[in-house]
């Protein structure tokens, strides 16, 4: 974690009085205008805090600030100011999200309680940032391990849906891809109430009675109330709820990124549904290119899926040599037809302590035709 703070002035004498008094405590960088402050926090940052003067030329201290919030969001932001310039200290506040400011002169332990303060408050972000992103990342793969096993199908399909999202983002660049991959990856959590038979028919574009299509089209809602229930899911809870509505539409207002998060999934669920109904992957990308309502650069983003080339070699493996990252080439079923893991699936932990179980009862084979990770 990043504990730099950048000084920002247009006098040389203020930022050499600033590294003399702090050099021994903190570790500081400056810079004399907004422009090159700009480039030092894009090239060199993250910085945890960024001081600013009010009064700078080409670039005053709200501008600067209101401009480093959008580079980085995370970098607690304090502004230095005479009492003349009290009214911009304000907008500062509101335009550059400002933490903190001081008035000029500033003592210099006035100065270091601050810059103290700040880097605490950096550090509360980057980790709750973190716990976000990390920890409750990891419980959601803990949670669809728990989904491999309590409906092979519906596993398999979201750990494609979250290969597929990660490969569209390699083009699109999303600031919040996370928010998709965990979609993705929760996006058929409601299928747990369903029968494999519903989920495969539903998935190959088979017929469904009126009863079944009313069940299958009911399993994001599902997914929606569970989600719900856990703080800070809301958004991932927001996209999935999309899933089964027609591209470019939505059952409510929503901000243009989580929008356009939902228009990814969606039009990975149908590519994945072509490649479940043995469509070509250019067939399906073809199909894909006939909707008018995928936006173009999602529909751009379609030539990074390409499922048939995300396999290395193909070859038969004993149950105790199966790792983690493998594919399965082929479904396994017990000696009396029941379904154990579909074709597709991804070796987990989970999943090699399910086989081995069903293995020492003598209910499958001791090999499996899986590929190996590319």
């Amino acid at each position: 974690m990043s504990n730099k703070i950048l000084f920002v002035d247009d006098e040389p004498a203020v930022l050499d009085g600033y590294r003399r008094i702090l050099h021994k405590d903190f570790e500081i960088e400056t810079s004399t205008s907004g422009e090159d402050a700009l480039s030092l926090v894009s090239n060199q940052g993250p910085f945890a805090v960024i001081v600013s003067d009010m009064r700078m030329p080409a670039m005053n201290g709200v501008q600067f600030l209101s401009k480093v919030s959008s580079l980085a969001n995370d970098t607690v932001r304090v502004v230095l100011t005479g009492y003349a310039d009290f009214q911009s200290a304000m907008a500062a506040v509101n335009e550059g999200k400002l933490f903190r400011f001081l008035t000029k002169p500033c003592e210099g332990e006035v100065l270091k309680q601050c810059l103290v303060a700040a880097l605490e408050q950096y550090r509360l972000i980057t980790a709750e940032k973190d716990l976000l992103e990390k920890t409750l990342v990891g419980s959601i793969e803990v949670l669809t391990d728990v989904l491999s096993l309590a409906s092979p199908v519906a596993f398999s399909r979201a750990k494609r849906l979250r290969r597929y999202v990660k490969a569209m983002n390699e083009k699109l660049n999303l600031p919040f891809i996370w928010k998709i991959e965990m979609a993705a990856l929760l996006s058929q959590l409601g299928c747990i109430t369903l029968t494999p038979e519903i989920i495969e028919k539903a998935h190959l574009g088979e017929h469904l009675n009126a009863d079944q299509r009313a069940a299958f089209e009911k399993h994001p809602q599902i997914a929606r109330d569970l989600l719900l229930k856990i703080p800070r899911l809301q958004d991932i809870a927001w996209i999935i709820a999309q899933e089964r509505r027609p591209i470019g539409t939505y059952d409510s207002e929503a901000t243009d990124d989580l929008k356009l998060a939902s228009e990814v999934l969606r039009v990975a669920i149908a590519f994945d549904d072509f490649i479940a109904q043995r469509t070509g992957d250019m067939e399906a990308h073809e199909r894909l290119r006939f909707n008018p309502h995928i936006p173009p650069r999602v529909l751009r983003s379609l030539s990074h899926l390409h499922p048939s080339r995300d396999q290395g070699d193909v070859r038969f493996v004993k149950i105790s040599d199966l790792a983690v990252g493998m594919v399965l080439q082929e479904e396994v079923r017990t000696d009396s037809g029941i379904l154990v893991v579909v074709r597709g699936q991804e070796i987990t932990y989970p999943l090699v302590a399910r086989l081995t179980n069903f293995y020492r009862q003598n209910s499958i084979p001791g090999k499996f035709l899986v590929s190996l990770p590319v």
